[in-house]
């Protein structure tokens, strides 16, 4: 069995995650497709996770991305969570991950409409809701959810839940309805409204945003694939992290490393096995020194559910209690502190080890150009941690 050593697997980071040198913005599809989609729950983490690993990157680069050019798109995938890819990815995340999602979706919708009392015959009356929901978004062309609610009244109803419990309340079903046509790919994420730090979205359909919509991949395939483009970027991995990454089975996962043919290796601490793509077991070059600066919920520090090995100890002290990375300070694959944007605006890091003069000389370079970057844009986690609000107050 090949042993891969602590030493090699922060040589990928730098090396695969594009942190040691950063790529060409011509192809930012490319360098998504290549990260095994770009994490995108928080809106700001998108252009920050890209900005740190396209050279000369700007706001407007991403933007026409996005929305103009529909290089990139937003969908739901791993986790429940949204990822940016290229349409042809995000069909493989949606065939692999979303598409099982939808089927518990639409199932507990039904469940809780009549657990509501708001209907005795929920298919149908969701077929007929979900009908007029795109018939007036077709016409439309793109709307948002209240754009939505004006016109169709069955949106507008509301799901009450955990009565008699602390954490009772209501959820439109709007909300409900709308995340359930995402999963099915059937509509997607378009334009938001406001600023890039926005996360009030329009709703568009899906063919009218790709042309041709998501190709509808099998969804054995799709998971291969998807493993395959995981392991090429975040290998070796456990069994563990993976399976937490996708949120799939025990069972699928094994399948899916079966299905491309995955070899085990021996990690630096023994007490797990990793995973590789048959050709990947060679040593990777030394990148060279490198530092970054990553956004909350980046894709590099939210790859992996064993992180040990690039955090250290510093868990409690970066994530928050439902395990929501927040800013991270890197240097040579390893996670060495926090940053966050000051009253002022400046960017300041805390490091939580020591890590020598040379590269607190690149960390200070890179808050600069970070600060430039940022411009008068205040950009605050969705999940920030004790430690990050100390900072940012300072």
């Amino acid at each position: 069995m090949h042993r891969i050593d602590t030493a090699e697997r922060r040589r990928r980071i730098g090396a695969r995650h594009a942190l040691a040198s950063p790529r060409s913005k011509a192809d930012l599809a490319g360098l998504a497709d290549a990260m095994a989609g770009i994490h995108a729950t928080d809106p700001a983490s998108v252009y920050m996770e890209l900005r740190a690993r396209a050279a000369d990157l700007t706001h407007t680069d991403v933007e026409e991305a996005l929305y103009d050019d529909r290089t990139l798109v937003k969908v739901l995938g791993m986790r429940r969570t949204m990822f940016v890819a290229s349409p042809a990815f995000a069909g493989v995340i949606n065939a692999a991950t979303a598409a099982d999602i939808a089927v518990r979706e639409r199932k507990r919708l039904y469940q809780m409409l009549e657990g509501a009392g708001i209907t005795k015959q929920p298919e149908e009356w969701v077929a007929g809701v979900e009908r007029e929901t795109l018939e007036v978004l077709h016409e439309l062309g793109e709307a948002t959810a209240i754009d939505l609610t004006k016109r169709v009244p069955g949106l507008r109803e509301q799901i009450s839940f955990g009565e008699g419990r602390t954490w009772a309340g209501k959820v439109g079903v709007s909300t409900r309805l709308l995340f359930l046509l995402s999963t099915e790919g059937r509509i997607i994420r378009g334009r938001p409204k406001g600023t890039w730090l926005s996360s009030l979205y329009r709703w568009v359909p899906m063919d009218r945003w790709v042309e041709g919509g998501l190709e509808p991949w099998p969804a054995e395939r799709a998971q291969a694939e998807l493993v395959r483009r995981w392991l090429r970027v975040f290998g070796p991995g456990t069994q563990r992290d993976i399976q937490w990454w996708t949120g799939w089975t025990v069972a699928r996962t094994k399948a899916a490393l079966r299905a491309v043919d995955a070899v085990e290796v021996e990690l630096e601490d023994g007490a797990v096995t990793g995973w590789v793509l048959p050709d990947d077991v060679d040593p990777t070059p030394e990148p060279g020194p490198w530092v970054a600066l990553l956004p909350s919920l980046d894709s590099t520090i939210m790859g992996w559910k064993e992180r040990a090995w690039y955090l250290g100890g510093l868990h409690r002290d970066l994530f928050d209690s439902a395990g929501n990375a927040g800013p991270t300070t890197w240097v040579d694959g390893r996670v060495v502190g926090l940053w966050a944007q000051r009253s002022n605006l400046e960017v300041g890091y805390r490091l939580l080890e020591d890590v020598g003069h040379e590269a607190r000389g690149g960390l200070d370079a890179e808050a600069a150009r970070l600060t430039a970057w940022l411009g008068n844009d205040r950009v605050f986690p969705r999940f920030p941690n004790p430690m990050f609000q100390e900072l940012a107050r300072s």
